[in-house]
């Protein structure tokens, strides 16, 4: 997909914005994701119940169906910045993204504890991913 302008990428498997914003947006062959959180796009409801294996399960369903919107997958990711609002889960998100980001090369990436995330989310993950032709 190439673009001369800044085009909205939207999906229908990943929640609707809940403000000004686009689930992405893409720049010629960059695409810059929003932050996602452990929504089901279905219904606006949080999934897992307070479990962050749960919620990142969510996260990055719903991120990748954002990058698969825009014509990407998993290997074109990459960087993603990673928002949790304990770092002592840090251990049990990693196994889980190291599932999403099996390729033989993984994406890089910021991981910081924040004070809170909308709708008490314990996660949140946003990225950058790079649409170009593939070497």
């Amino acid at each position: 997909m190439k673009s001369s302008a800044i085009d909205p990428i939207e999906t229908k498997f990943a929640p609707k914005p809940v403000g000004p914003y686009n689930q992405a947006v893409l720049v010629e062959n960059w695409l810059y994701c929003s932050g996602q959180i452990a929504l089901d796009p279905s219904t606006g409801e949080m999934i897992g119940d307070g479990n962050i294996e749960e919620e990142t399960k969510q996260v990055l369903k719903n991120l990748i169906a954002v990058v698969e919107a825009a014509g990407g997958k998993s290997s074109n990711v990459i960087r993603t910045t990673i928002y949790l609002t304990d770092l002592n889960d840090f251990a049990k998100v990693n196994s889980i993204y190291a599932e999403t980001f099996s390729e033989k090369v993984s994406p890089a990436r910021a991981c910081v504890e924040v004070s809170n995330l909308p709708k008490g989310g314990k996660i949140e993950i946003d990225c950058v991913a790079w649409l170009g032709k593939e070497k």
